[in-house]
């Protein structure tokens, strides 16, 4: 199995809303691609609600896969590239890890 790890950064306003207006977009959009996308094993999205550091991020993608190839196939599959556009529109920083377990 493939843990796919995404953390972001927002902006303070961006696309025309507030950071916790895009932070609830993000989640949602995210969210609504596990039935979309039927490689996707598992995908939860939180949003950080104690922003003790102004260095932490915002919003953390956890998601997993089978394999490799899924999570590959997850990464161009159409749906998925919309909302990555959404979120390079509002986000400022991104950081991600993909290990096996």
């Amino acid at each position: 199995m493939i843990k796919h790890l995404v953390f972001f950064k927002l902006a303070e306003e961006a696309d025309g809303n507030s950071k916790p207006e895009n932070i609830l977009i993000i989640k949602e959009r995210l969210e609504s691609l596990r039935e979309m996308i039927p490689v996707i094993r598992k995908m939860e999205v939180f949003p950080n609600h104690f922003q003790a550091s102004s260095e932490n991020y915002d919003i953390v993608l956890d998601s997993e896969f089978d394999s490799l190839q899924d999570l590959k196939a997850y990464a161009v599959h159409p749906g998925h590239l919309k909302v990555r556009e959404f979120i390079a529109k509002v986000s400022i920083g991104r950081a991600a890890i993909d290990y096996e377990f």
